[in-house]
């Protein structure tokens, strides 16, 4: 049967009839053709190590704008069989129905999934995939970096040069030391330990983490399992590691913040909404805390008049926690192993659980 009449007609058919067409199309083939499925990547920059797998065995499209917007990508949806989704567009039912009856599975390229209604794709038992753990190591490093800058005040001392400020003296610019601290974990997986990993070296007085349970794995890396309001009041350095929930959402706001010390240092590597922003604002301002660094923020991009910007205790990456070439390629690898297990209706290499 011709492949244009199969493409024009592919989405009205029932799945059922999806599967006979197949089948009478490769048993018509000449021994030179071959089916292949279609996979949507959803980001033209997604890295080719990744692409090139999906390129094996199938044929790949990608919107044509970068970045692509969702209205662009759902026109793209009918008629593929898989899709890598790139970029934290809102990923739910509306893409199942526009992708049905073909569409057989779907991964992201991120660790968090809160943009992923994940409560559907299990509802309809749909094949979900992503890549956590392949990003922990770059995360971690970040996460230490901006511990760093926010306790040494980088941010602050550059817009003194900038503005002819620099003094100099014994009690200019003093931050704080990392030697001797108590060092707090907010969530204590993958990411959390790759960061006490790191701060092994800097002889660090201890290292306490709160979360629903105790790990196995704090044990090894010398960590204690604390109540949350035990950490925030006796931590020196605040690292926020835990995927945004309904639970975690505001988890850091005006009152957990009072209740750190007024010469803490907290880092927020894991999702802008778990800190209410503006509460955030106010105790840099007042001095409730000493300095944040963060990699992740609300909204994402962040307009430019954004009060943190103004601040000079506040150190700001746009979310880059994951941005180097080895990570990105690992998780693009990632994820189209996932997408072909699932176009095959083989286990996926990481499901999401």
């Amino acid at each position: 049967m011709d492949k244009i009449f199969t493409r024009l007609f592919l989405t009205q058919l029932s799945k059922t009839e999806i599967n006979l067409l197949q089948s009478y199309r490769c048993a018509t083939m000449t021994s030179k053709e071959v089916w292949r499925p279609k996979v949507l990547v959803t980001n033209k920059e997604t890295p080719e190590k990744g692409v090139n797998i999906l390129r094996q065995k199938c044929d790949v499209i990608f919107p044509e704008n970068v970045p692509a917007t969702r209205d662009e990508i759902m026109k793209l949806v009918p008629g593929v069989d898989g899709i890598m989704w790139v970029g934290h567009y809102a990923l739910n039912g509306e893409v199942l129905d526009a992708g049905a009856p073909t569409l057989k599975a779907i991964s992201t390229m991120s660790a968090g999934m809160d943009y992923v209604d994940v409560a559907e794709f299990k509802r309809r038992n749909f094949p979900l995939g992503y890549t956590p753990t392949v990003l922990n190591e770059a995360v971690a490093d970040e996460a230490v970096g901006l511990m760093i800058a926010a306790g040494r005040r980088f941010h602050e001392g550059l817009l003194k040069i900038e503005n002819g400020k620099w003094q100099g003296g014994p009690q200019w610019m003093l931050g704080r030391d990392i030697k001797g601290s108590t060092v707090g974990f907010i969530g204590f997986g993958g990411i959390g330990q790759a960061i006490a990993r790191r701060l092994k070296g800097f002889d660090v007085g201890q290292f306490i983490y709160s979360g629903r349970n105790p790990k196995p794995e704090a044990a090894d890396l010398g960590a204690k399992f604390v109540p949350q309001s035990a950490l925030l009041k006796e931590s020196d350095f605040v690292f926020i590691a835990v995927p945004l929930t309904n639970a975690t959402r505001h988890l850091i706001n005006a009152t957990t913040l009072r209740q750190m010390k007024p010469t803490a240092v907290l880092v927020n590597v894991a999702r802008g909404e778990i800190i209410d922003q503006d509460a955030l604002v106010a105790a840099l301002k007042d001095g409730t805390i000493f300095a944040a660094g963060l990699d992740v923020m609300t909204p994402e991009p962040l307009p430019a008049d954004s009060e943190l910007l103004k601040l000079p205790n506040a150190v700001i990456v746009p979310h880059l926690g994951s941005a180097t070439i080895r990570t990105r390629d690992d998780m693009s690898v990632v994820a189209a192993h996932n997408v072909l297990a699932g176009i095959e209706g083989s286990p996926m290499l990481s499901p999401y659980p």
